[in-house]
């Protein structure tokens, strides 16, 4: 059965810095695509940053130079690296992995940026 959970998320100031990790299980997790995606309320779910089976990295432009998606294969963990955040960074946030017939979501991590 294939799990993705994620975990980091929470209430941080503007300016601020998390760190979002995404835990797969069930699956060889180095032949997949992972990607975290955010939902804000009364929005639709939009790509914040990707990372390829061979460590080839996007990031969304409203993000870039702010975050940083990242992979630990033996681990089978997926990171994303959020600094200098913004009240609009405010989101849910998913975990996802992709590829091989697979299309994955995890359960989602709050993420809410407020003084």
């Amino acid at each position: 059965q294939v799990q993705l959970v994620e975990s980091g998320g929470g209430l941080v100031q503007p300016g601020g810095s998390l760190r979002l990790s995404c835990a797969a299980s069930g699956i060889s997790f180095r032949l997949y695509r992972m990607g975290w995606y955010r939902q804000a309320p009364g929005k639709q779910r939009e790509l914040v940053a990707a990372i390829s089976s061979g460590g080839i990295t996007n990031h969304a432009d409203s993000v870039k130079g702010r975050f940083t998606i990242s992979r630990d294969n033996a681990k089978n963990t997926v990171y994303l690296q959020m600094n200098s955040l913004k009240p609009e960074d405010t989101a849910v946030y998913y975990c996802n992995a992709g590829g091989l017939g697979l299309e994955k979501w995890g359960q989602g991590t709050q993420v809410t940026v407020s003084s």
